[in-house]
């Protein structure tokens, strides 16, 4: 699974000030970093893929170098890619990584598996 490893630096270094349980895996071909047990975003070798409030669908889909996730033909609200070509600066990452970190609070943990 190829990924950037630059702007997964980047992401790391912008998730290491927040307090709580920080883990890598790897998923969606890519790296993803989980925040408190819950996805909060993953790189991936041209763009990250952020979870957001579902509640800002329609105003972040919108957005240029924005698309909604789909798994398996389904839209997955609350899930977003992010094109690397929009996220040439720090401020422009740190823009969706705080987004992400900021629904990371209030979002629901995954299942686990057994």
């Amino acid at each position: 699974m190829a990924f950037n490893e630059k702007m997964a630096d980047s992401v790391r270094e912008m998730i290491a000030a927040v307090e709580g349980n920080v883990e890598e895996k790897r998923m969606f071909s890519g790296l993803c970093f989980m925040v408190n047990d819950k996805m909060c975003v993953a790189v991936r070798e041209s763009s990250i893929m952020v979870r957001l409030d579902p509640v800002m669908f329609e105003e972040i889909a919108g957005k240029e170098g924005v698309e909604p996730m789909v798994h398996n033909g389904r839209e997955m609200k609350g899930y977003f890619f992010v094109d690397e070509d929009v996220l040439k600066t720090k401020k422009q990452l740190a823009y969706w990584v705080n987004l992400a970190l900021d629904f990371n609070k209030f979002a629901k943990s995954s299942k686990k598996k057994k």
